[in-house]
């Protein structure tokens, strides 16, 4: 007789149809302009809960915290809280094939952890070690997967399905961020919620503008982070990368500066 499914294997389960999802998307679609939003009434839910959790506690906590702390005890925590990432970075990169930057990610945590006090400063970097900065999401980008749908993640923000599996691969695929066995162990995952505070609070003024002051904060953030996160994941395609600021006349021959009668206002990408 079969036992009941373990929390583990429905979590596996879920990635693995997340994942087929995000296959069936064309390869070609993450460099393109578009935006796959299928969720929005979902995701516009999450978004006000996520809006009301930052204007009440996130926001605060942060502005105090970067207020009270010492910008170089905040850098520090920053230090630390990047440095814990280190393994797993490690793990991704060479799941993508890429030992070199994958033995940096070691490099990096073995002279960060001794040298620099368990990673409360940067020795790896005043070495001109090559930074190292990956995730699973960006795994699944070099397997081929797509992008897949935009999500917001409730307490997390804007993500896709493809980030989102990788989200949550990273949380337990680093035995240093997470266990769920002893939560007073999950230094990651407290160490991760400082930087984020550290952040918050340095860049206070840029974030609420966007959340508080455009006319539709959903939509500005759902463009930003589609915008940086393609940015990220075609800076080793080249062909990607240039597609970027390919010259949507070319196609024409047209330009709005040399021809007076063409609309300003319109958009070029629009089909």
């Amino acid at each position: 007789m079969l036992g009941k499914p373990s929390l583990k294997h429905l979590i596996a389960l879920s990635l693995m149809a997340i994942l087929a999802a995000c296959a069936k998307q064309p390869a070609e679609e993450a460099a393109r302009s578009e935006v796959f939003d299928p969720y929005e009434n979902a995701n516009r839910g999450i978004h006000k809960f996520n809006l009301g959790v930052d204007r009440f506690l996130f926001r605060p906590a942060s502005k105090g915290y970067v207020k009270i702390v010492p910008d170089p005890v905040v850098t520090s925590f920053n230090h630390f809280a990047e440095n814990l990432t280190m393994p797993g970075q490690a793990l991704d990169y060479l799941l993508q094939g890429n030992i070199k930057q994958s033995g940096n990610a070691l490099l990096r945590f073995v002279i960060n952890t001794t040298v620099g006090g368990v990673g409360l400063s940067d020795p790896a970097d005043e070495l001109n070690l090559p930074p190292v900065d990956t995730d699973f999401g960006e795994t699944l980008h070099v397997w081929g997967f797509g992008e897949g749908a935009y999500v917001e993640l409730p307490l997390y923000g804007p993500s896709t399905t493809r980030d989102a599996v990788g989200v949550v691969v990273n949380l337990f695929s680093n035995p240093i961020n997470f266990t769920p066995v002893r939560p007073v162990d999950n230094i990651g995952v407290y160490a991760e919620v400082v930087r984020r505070m550290g952040d918050r609070g340095r860049f206070s003024d840029t974030v609420d503008s966007i959340l508080y002051e455009s006319a539709d904060s959903y939509a500005q953030a759902r463009l930003i982070y589609l915008q940086n996160r393609r940015f990220e994941l075609a800076r080793d395609d080249e062909d990607a990368y240039l597609d970027l600021y390919s010259d949507p006349y070319a196609e024409t021959g047209t330009d709005p500066v040399r021809d007076p009668y063409l609309d300003p206002y319109e958009d070029p990408y629009a089909e």
